[in-house]
């Protein structure tokens, strides 16, 4: 034979509002356990922490006289407060909804400039082999360092010409950072997270 399966919490808040609309009546603690018990099949110790749920969430009233605490409640008394309820949660949602929105416009706006466009991606691409060659000839300047003089001075103007090629891209980047700042009203750090720009770019000296 199977056990019985038990009444959960909430349904005993069910059961126990039903009897206040059902008997609509003032009742006692100790009335509404042993009413409970008999016509809702909950338990007489439940009684009490189920009530207290009811009156905590205002479905059920509660009132001391004299030297009892009276509860009730009656159908229509609920409506307004669910109607209240239903009205509070349909605001919350239209501001949840705003917001969402202006997050929405927000994340499109910031995306505007910041695309991965094919002009980008060459200019990055030279400013990398530029910077590579500087580097090697900076190491071969370091190898012939005690050789002919003639040639560590054509290898010293070749460097100084890729520093000038080199600082005129880095000009290029820095014109158009403030471009986008001031059109787009995008920060700095922002443009160079985006499109992969060292935050120490800066002037060759």
């Amino acid at each position: 034979m199977s056990k019985r399966k038990g009444v959960s919490f909430e349904e005993k808040r069910i059961r126990l509002l039903q009897l206040f609309y059902e008997r609509k009546e003032f009742f006692t603690l100790k009335e509404l356990e042993k009413i409970a018990a008999k016509e809702k099949g909950i338990v007489a110790q439940a009684v009490k922490d189920v009530l207290q749920t009811l009156v905590d969430d205002g479905l059920v009233k509660s009132e001391k006289i004299g030297t009892s605490v009276y509860f009730w409640t009656f159908p229509g008394e609920n409506l307004t407060r669910i109607e209240q309820r239903i009205s509070e949660a349909s605001k919350n949602i239209v501001e949840a909804e705003f917001k969402l929105q202006k997050l929405k416009d927000t994340c499109e706006k910031e995306k505007i400039g910041k695309e991965d466009t094919e002009e980008r991606q060459i200019l990055l691409r030279e400013l990398e082999e530029l910077k590579a060659k500087e580097n090697q000839l900076n190491k071969q300047i370091a190898k012939f360092s005690d050789a002919d003089p003639e040639v560590i001075a054509k290898l010293a103007e070749k460097v100084q010409k890729y520093k000038e090629v080199t600082n005129i891209w880095t000009d290029n980047i820095f014109a158009i950072q403030s471009w986008c700042k001031n059109k787009f009203d995008i920060s700095v750090e922002c443009l160079n997270k985006q499109f992969n720009i060292p935050d120490d770019l800066d002037y060759k000296e």
